[in-house]
Order: C-alpha cells, then structure tokens, then sequence
C-alpha cells in the first residue's frame, strides 16, 4: 500500500518548537457533562489528569481539553464558565505533564486566553473565528498556534448543512479567506480542520473527505481531521457511537491516505496503530 507521502511540519509554542516527522494524534480531553460519546466521565482534577496520562501513554502527540459540547442540540455555557472549567483541567494537566503538548478546544476568546495563561500551548476553535469576533485578535496577541476549523459557527447556530453545491469549494474559500486574514493579524503557526459533521449532511461529509487530497494538496498548513465516532460512521453503519470504533479506524487510515496530518481521536492506540502501519518505513 502507497500511501501519500507526509510532509514534515513543526510549530512554536511557549518558546518551543514541536516537530512533527509522521502524522501526529491529538487524543480528545472532554471536561464536560453532556459530550457526545464521553460526556460526565472527567469532571474534577484526578480524572482528568488519570485521562491525560492515559493519552499520552498510548502515544498521542497532543491532549485536546474541551469544556463545552458542540454535539447536536447543545447550549454553550457561558464564556466564563467555560473558561474556569478549562483552565482548571488545562492547570492540573500542566502540573502533572509538564512536557506535553496542551491544546485548548473552545470557540470563545476569553476561555482561549484563560486556557493559555494556564499552561495550553495552541487553541482549537471550532467556532472560525466566527463564533467570537475576538479570537483572531486573541491568538495573535497570544502568539499560539491556532486550529481554524470550517463549518463551526453554522452548526453552533442550529444550521444542519451548509448550503447545496460543491462542499470542497466552500471550505476551500473560508480557509483562504481567514489564513489572509489570519496571517496578517500577526499568527504565525495555523492548522486547517475541514469540520466533518458541522454544519454538512452524510453526504456533505463523504465528498469532502473523498477530496480530501485537494486540501492537503492546495494549502500548506497542516489538515487536522476529526471523525472520531461521529455521525456520519455510525448512521451509515446502522449503528451507535459506541460501536463506531472500527469505522473510525477505517475512515481515519483513508484520511491519512489523502494527506491528513493530525489525527483528532477518542481511541488513541489504534490512531497511533494506523500511523504505525501506513509510515512503518518512516521515523
């Protein structure tokens, strides 16, 4: 099997630099009570911290802390709230794992800033810098490397599927506009997150990671995919999220195939596995 090659990238982060040889795993930190699949599971310090040594442990390059769901149906807390939740689990992990790579998951400026101060080395906003006007400013300001996800504010606002037509042209004309604008705010280090399952139909879903290729192709900033369990597997499959394990592991090694740099997963061994198979040959 002759799988895409994988082009290195690094990122600074807190006067660091992070190297990435081979496709790398963010392994999913959800500190909130309704989460889709782990929701309620890690709440107070100890089990969090036992969850992110757990990822860590399985060889994930990434903890990915969250402290608001974006499942279907959702209410946001309020940006105060989260960004208390998230900086406490972001300080207790930094405590316990001083060396590991910390991203904070939120679409708000103040819980990114809050998350920051507490030890997160990047900031995943699936909000696009739409959901708040001040994210861009806050992460330039911050000069953390940022994940900009498409597809965020729709789905936070209730729309189930972007509008008809050709969903690869789409993404690819809000990531070109927000890297501009991205960039000359002062960010230097940007991922690329197509949002499988906000804001797309199955069908939305399964065209864009069929052309996924054309992003990793197109742009040079890295391509985070996130199908881990989610709707577009398990619907498909007749099934659950609990039982949607081996069609992660078999959409995540076709994403792979077509480029994808970062691996954002519940189930870090068999991502870790995946990676391990398709770049044996490599560092």
């Amino acid at each position: 099997m002759k799988t895409k090659p994988h082009l290195p990238f690094s990122i600074v982060s807190r006067g660091r630099l992070h190297e990435f040889d081979r496709p790398s795993v963010a392994g999913i930190l959800n500190v909130t009570p309704d989460s889709f699949y782990d929701g309620g599971r890690y709440m107070e310090p100890a089990s969090i911290v036992r969850r992110a040594q757990e990822i860590v442990t399985q060889g994930a390059d990434i903890i990915d802390i969250g402290a608001a769901s974006s499942r279907p149906g959702a209410k946001l807390p309020p940006p105060e709230e989260e960004a208390s939740m998230l900086a406490m689990a972001v300080k207790a992990v930094r405590e316990a794992l001083p060396e590991a790579l910390i991203s904070a998951d939120t679409c708000f400026a103040l819980p990114a800033r809050k998350a920051v101060e507490a030890g997160a080395d990047m900031v995943n906003d699936i909000g696009g810098g739409d959901t708040d006007k001040e994210m861009f400013a806050t992460v330039a300001e911050l000069q953390v490397p940022y994940i900009l996800m498409h597809g965020g504010k729709e789905h936070l606002a209730g729309t189930k599927r972007m509008a008809d037509g050709d969903p690869v042209d789409a993404v690819v004309r809000f990531f070109s506009e927000r890297l501009d604008t991205l960039y000359r705010m002062g960010v230097k280090d940007v991922w690329l997150d197509p949002g499988f399952g906000f804001a797309k139909d199955t069908e939305q879903n399964f065209a864009l990671l069929d052309r996924l290729d054309e992003l990793t192709t197109l742009f040079r900033e890295p391509v985070l995919v996130g199908l881990s369990r989610k709707r577009m597997i398990y619907t498909t499959l007749g099934t659950t999220p609990d039982h949607a394990l081996h069609g992660t592991v078999a959409l995540d090694a076709l994403a792979l195939d077509r480029g994808a740099a970062v691996l954002r997963v519940h189930d870090v061994q068999p991502a870790v596995q995946t990676i391990n198979l398709l770049y044996r040959n490599s560092k």
